[in-house]
């Protein structure tokens, strides 16, 4: 199964950190999230990458196109023009780049990458800025085992996104960054039929707008819950919060060796 992940926004709340880079370029312990994010995925067999870039989006190539150097000791024979990797460290991952536009919104970002998903049985698709310690193959599970168009991770939030209302496992309503008091929210960590795709209509259409509120109006959309970790990056303060986490020891979403 392939995993799409968004990682073209501005981050604007994020200013501090995203002048210069995408927010998924935003460094946690010394790796950008989107790694962490990958990492994540990788750790529940997932390696094959859909990556939807925007702002900035060189950056994100670049650092893909050096991984190994990244990851690796290096030595460099100035004299002679010739390099040495030692301890060299791969990843098991299949990594496509895509530019999607500096101005597409979420939707858009995903209805460019039809070509690389459209002939799944389904996918998985997330922001390229938040962690969690989600049992990805579980909600693949779940995904596979109700049958619907398409699964979102529910969980409840450090701040407010996009609550919804749930009865049984069936996501009833879906409505955007509300004033309520209590509910489960809009996790990402979503896992897809390619069939949704047909709901975006253009570069400007908002994914957690109409395409999932058409979803949950025609009982298509069902919710994966999640009672544990789940953190986005979307401030300062997320990011430090992250950091402290990372270098304690004791991140809750690292689940890999």
């Amino acid at each position: 199964m392939k995993a799409v992940i968004l990682a073209g926004g501005l981050g604007t709340r994020l200013s501090e950190e995203t002048a210069l880079r995408p927010k998924p370029m935003v460094e946690i312990g010394g790796r950008p999230i989107l790694w962490h994010i990958m990492k994540m995925y990788s750790s529940h067999g997932i390696n094959d990458f859909i990556i939807c870039c925007g702002y900035k989006g060189y950056v994100i190539k670049e650092y893909f196109a050096n991984y190994f150097l990244h990851m690796s000791d290096v030595t460099f024979c100035m004299h002679n023009n010739q390099m040495e990797v030692h301890h060299k460290r791969a990843e098991p991952w299949t990594v496509t780049l895509v530019d999607t536009g500096d101005e597409s919104m979420t939707g858009g970002r995903l209805k460019r990458v039809r070509q690389y998903i459209e002939h799944d049985d389904a996918f998985c698709f997330t922001y390229g800025d938040g962690v969690g310690d989600i049992d990805i193959l579980a909600s693949i599970a779940f995904h596979q085992q109700h049958g619907k168009l398409a699964t979102l991770t529910a969980t409840y939030p450090p701040g407010r996104f996009g609550a919804l209302d749930i009865q049984g496992d069936a996501v009833k309503s879906f409505k955007e960054k509300p004033k309520g008091d209590g509910a489960m929210i809009n996790g990402g960590f979503f896992v897809l039929s390619p069939a949704v795709i047909d709901l975006i209509e253009s570069d400007a259409t908002i994914w957690e707008q109409e395409p999932l509120m058409a979803l949950a109006e025609q009982d298509q959309l069902m919710a994966f819950r999640h009672e544990g970790f789940w953190q986005p990056m979307d401030t300062l303060r997320d990011k430090h919060l992250l950091e402290e986490l990372w270098q304690s020891g004791k991140a809750p979403w690292k689940r890999w060796e």
